[in-house]
C-alpha cells in the first residue's frame, strides 16, 4: 500500500483512536482530530492525502467537512464514514466529491481496500498533473536551452542537488534565467508533484513581505479583514523559491532564518507556531558576501542559503547558445502571432551573435519577438532587426588593437585575445570545432580559454 498522510475524524475517541491505531501499523502518518473544526485547522496546517472522517459530528459535521477541505486542500482524498442503513447519505457525499464511504462498524478488510485505493488514484492523479505541466512547460518554453560548456555544467551540478532538499543559491545578472534554472530543480525533485511558488522580493516593501510569506491574521494591520494564509503553507510539500534575496530586510531575515533552522513560523498579528515542509530555493544578483561585510546581510542566513552555490554565466559566455535560443524565440513567436517568419539569414544571425546582451536571454527573446512581428517574410534579413542591433557602433572594447595599456601589457593582450576569440566564434555561430580551426587552435586550447575565462569573471 502506498504510504499516506491521513486525518481520521471522528467524535468518538475510541473509535477514532482505534482506527489511527490500524493505519499507522499499516505504515500511514496519522493525524487525529474530534470534530470537524478541529480538522478544517489541521488540513489548514499542512499537507494531507486522505481525510477519513464521520458524517454525523457536533459542530461541523462531515458533509460541510468535505466542502470546507476542498476549499483548503483540493488534492486530499476524501472518505466519508457512516452507520449502517445511511448508505443514501454516504452517496449524496460522494456526488459532492467524496472518493468513497464505509460503513460502520467498520470491516478491516473493506477498509483496507478503500484506502489503498483511495491513494492510488490520489497519486494517480499526481502523476498525471505533473506530466500534463511538464509538457505545457516544454511547449512554453520553461526548459534551459544551450548546448555550451558554460551551461551544461551548471546544469550537471543542478541535477545533482535535484535529488536532495539542500537550499540552492542560483546567482548570475538579470535575465540569465535564474527563475527558469529554479524550476527545473523542482521538477527534478522528489517534491515535483506538489507546488512551485516564486516570490520576487524586491516587488513588497518589508511588511507586505513578511505578510506574503507567512500569512496574517484578520486585524493584524490595516486592510488585513481575513485571515490569509502566506506562500510557505501554499508551497507546502514542494518548493519556495524566492527572487532577489539580497534585497529583503533585516527584520525578514531573521525569520527566514528562523524558518530555515526550524522550519516554524508565526502569521503576522497571530501568536501561534506553525510548521512549514518546503524546500527553499533562492537567487540574486547580488553580491551577498559584500552586503555582509557592509553589514546589510546576516552571515549565518547567508551560510543556510548558500548549501549549493549556481552561478548561471551571462549570455556573452556562451554565445554558442545564441542560435538555438534564437531559433526557438523565433518559432515560438511565429507561431503565437501567426507571423510567417521561419529562419534567420547568415547577416542577421551574424548581428544577432555579436550584440553583448546586457539583458542576457531575456534581451534575446525580446529583440527576436520585436523581429518577427515586423517580418514580413519567411526569411529575417539583417534590415529586419530592431535598430539597436543594426545601428549599434563598437565601443573601443569591441575594437582589438585600442585603448589604453596602462602599463598592464599581459592584461591588455588577454583583453584583445579574448575579443578576436568572441567575435570568431560569433562569426562560426558558436561552433567552437570550427572558430579553433580558423584561430590555428586546437579545440581543446579553446575551450581552456573560454573556461579560464568564465572561472576568472565568477571569483
Amino acid at each position: 500500500m502506498i504510504p499516506g498522510v491521513i486525518v481520521v475524524v471522528d467524535d468518538e475517541a475510541s473509535q477514532r483512536e482505534t482506527l489511527a491505531g490500524i493505519l499507522s501499523d499499516w505504515g500511514h502518518e496519522v493525524h487525529e482530530a474530534a470534530d470537524g473544526e478541529a480538522a478544517i485547522d489541521l488540513i489548514g496546517k499542512r499537507y494531507v492525502d486522505l481525510i477519513l472522517t464521520d458524517l454525523r459530528m457536533p459542530g461541523v459535521p462531515g458533509d460541510e467537512l468535505l466542502a470546507r477541505s476542498k476549499e483548503l486542500m483540493p488534492d486530499a482524498a476524501v472518505v466519508v464514514m457512516t452507520a449502517y442503513g445511511t448508505v443514501d447519505v454516504a452517496v449524496a457525499a460522494m456526488k459532492a466529491g467524496a472518493a468513497d464511504f464505509l460503513t460502520k462498524p467498520i470491516d478491516l478488510d473493506q477498509l483496507e481496500i478503500v484506502v489503498r485505493r483511495a491513494l492510488a488514484t490520489r497519486e494517480l492523479i499526481r502523476e498525471n498533473r505533473t506530466l500534463r505541466r511538464r509538457l505545457e512547460e516544454s511547449t512554453a518554453g520553461f526548459r534551459m536551452l544551450g548546448t555550451s560548456e558554460a551551461l551544461q555544467e551548471v546544469l550537471s551540478r543542478a541535477a545533482r542537488t535535484a535529488e536532495t532538499d539542500a537550499s540552492v543559491l542560483v546567482l548570475g545578472e538579470s535575465g540569465t534565467g535564474k527563475e527558469l534554472l529554479a524550476r527545473s530543480i523542482h521538477d527534478l525533485s522528489r517534491r515535483a508533484a506538489y507546488p512551485f511558488v516564486a516570490v520576487n522580493c524586491s516587488a513588497l516593501p518589508e511588511t507586505l513581505l513578511e505578510s506574503e510569506l507567512f500569512g496574517h491574521v484578520k486585524g493584524a494591520f490595516t486592510g488585513a479583514d481575513h485571515d490569509r494564509k502566506g506562500r510557505v503553507t501554499e508551497a507546502a510539500g514542494g518548493t519556495l523559491f524566492l527572487d532577489e534575496i539580497g534585497d529583503i530586510s533585516p527584520a525578514v531575515q531573521v525569520m527566514l532564518l528562523r524558518f530555515l533552522q526550524d522550519h516554524e513560523y508565526t502569521p503576522v498579528g497571530g501568536d501561534g507556531v506553525q510548521r512549514g515542509d518546503v524546500r527553499l530555493l533562492t537567487a540574486t544578483n547580488r553580491n551577498l558576501e559584500a552586503a555582509i561585510r557592509d553589514g546589510l546581510f546576516r552571515e549565518d542566513l547567508y551560510y543556510r542559503l548558500n548549501v549549493v552555490n549556481l552561478v548561471l554565466p551571462p549570455l556573452r559566455e556562451r554565445r554558442e547558445d545564441i542560435p538555438e535560443l534564437a531559433t526557438h524565440f523565433l518559432e515560438r513567436y511565429a507561431g503565437r502571432y501567426d507571423r510567417p517568419a521561419r529562419t534567420f539569414s547568415r547577416e542577421a544571425m551574424d548581428r544577432i551573435m555579436v550584440h553583448p546582451y546586457k539583458g542576457n536571454v531575456r534581451e534575446l527573446e525580446n529583440v527576436i519577438e520585436q523581429t518577427v512581428v515586423m517580418t514580413r517574410g519567411e526569411v529575417i534579413h539583417e534590415q529586419d532587426l530592431p535598430p539597436a542591433l543594426i545601428d549599434r557602433q563598437p565601443t573601443d572594447d569591441a575594437r582589438p588593437g585600442t585603448g589604453e595599456v596602462d602599463g598592464d601589457l599581459p592584461a591588455f593582450l588577454d583583453r584583445i585575445e579574448k575579443k578576436i576569440i568572441n567575435e570568431t566564434l560569433a562569426r562560426f555561430h558558436g561552433n567552437q570545432s570550427d572558430a579553433a580551426r580558423h584561430l590555428g587552435l586546437t579545440e581543446s586550447g579553446l575551450r581552456y580559454k573560454l573556461k579560464k575565462w568564465r572561472d576568472s569573471a565568477n571569483i
